[in-house]
């Protein structure tokens, strides 16, 4: 086990979409012990729901990699200033984009923004999520479930969409998923169809663009501690998070960014394509 990596969090609740300064404990997400190699020197990545979380982890990673990172969020200002002067910290640009990707013509301008600021664009990371749980199929409703789907697939698919036309041979496109979306989750059912969907999408993709030299992945990681968690669930249901997984603990942010690294860098997985990587703390899943 990491060195200050979490057991169980006390109860806690937070407004969504939560902030990370209000956790308890914080999440370790900032990438401190963690050497680059110029795995990613020169790119220009952009990275949704990147102002905390494992978002903010994998923008760190990146800058230390020397990649200069775009970050789209909704509205977490304080979170997203934080993370710009993580990435500045490493020697490397930030853009920050707030606005709402469940808007089709935000997820456009999302890209184009990305484009303008950092002149061009190799990395395209999907991470944005929303989550609610529900205890019934009668208790979701419609406006929740085409929301869910609005943030946690439809953003996927437009800002793929309009990222393609600047997306060259040698390019990566990394998509967050969840262990949710490999065997479901009673109380997520809108959450873990989207995240089933994301793997559809990325096994789907990665051979479409096969012949043109673009990668596409996934990382379904399992619990992780974020701001996304207290924002979402009810306090008891935080006292217990993580406590399901093998290892008894959920994942702090810093232990899933790697991941992306891998992914996002040729040098480490030139012929890894349509795969969906899962650290999900111990838990074995049959096929």
């Amino acid at each position: 086990m990491p060195e200050e990596a979490n057991n169980t969090p006390p109860a806690q609740s937070q407004p969504y979409p939560g902030h990370s300064g209000r956790m308890t404990p914080e999440p370790r997400d900032e990438m401190r012990d963690y050497t680059g190699r110029d795995l990613l020197a020169g790119r220009r990545a952009l990275i949704t729901g990147g102002d905390s979380g494992i978002g903010r982890a994998v923008a760190v990673a990146f800058a230390k990699e020397g990649a200069d990172v775009a970050i789209a969020y909704l509205v977490e200002h304080d979170d997203a200033n934080h993370t710009r002067k993580l990435v500045e910290a490493a020697g490397r640009r930030c853009v920050l984009i707030p606005g709402d990707l469940s808007d089709r013509d935000h997820c456009a301008s999302a890209v184009e923004q990305t484009v303008a600021e950092l002149g061009g664009l190799d990395i395209l990371v999907n991470n944005v999520a929303y989550q609610a749980p529900v205890e019934s199929l009668e208790e979701l409703t419609d406006e929740q479930w085409e929301h869910t789907f609005a943030v946690n697939i439809h953003s996927y698919y437009r800002v793929t969409k309009a990222a393609l036309p600047y997306l060259r041979e040698g390019s990566a496109i990394i998509n967050t998923s969840s262990v949710n979306g490999l065997r479901g989750n009673k109380t997520l059912l809108d959450y873990a169809a989207t995240k089933g969907a994301v793997n559809a999408f990325t096994y789907s993709m990665a051979q479409n663009l096969l012949e043109r030299g673009i990668r596409v992945n996934a990382v379904a990681p399992g619990p992780v501690w974020t701001p996304l968690i207290p924002a979402t669930f009810p306090e008891e249901r935080v006292e217990e998070f993580g406590k399901q997984a093998p290892m008894k603990r959920a994942a702090d942010p810093d232990e899933i960014a790697p991941s992306y690294v891998f992914f996002a860098a040729g040098r480490l997985s030139s012929y890894y394509t349509g795969e969906v990587l899962a650290p999900i703390g111990g838990e074995t899943l049959p096929g």
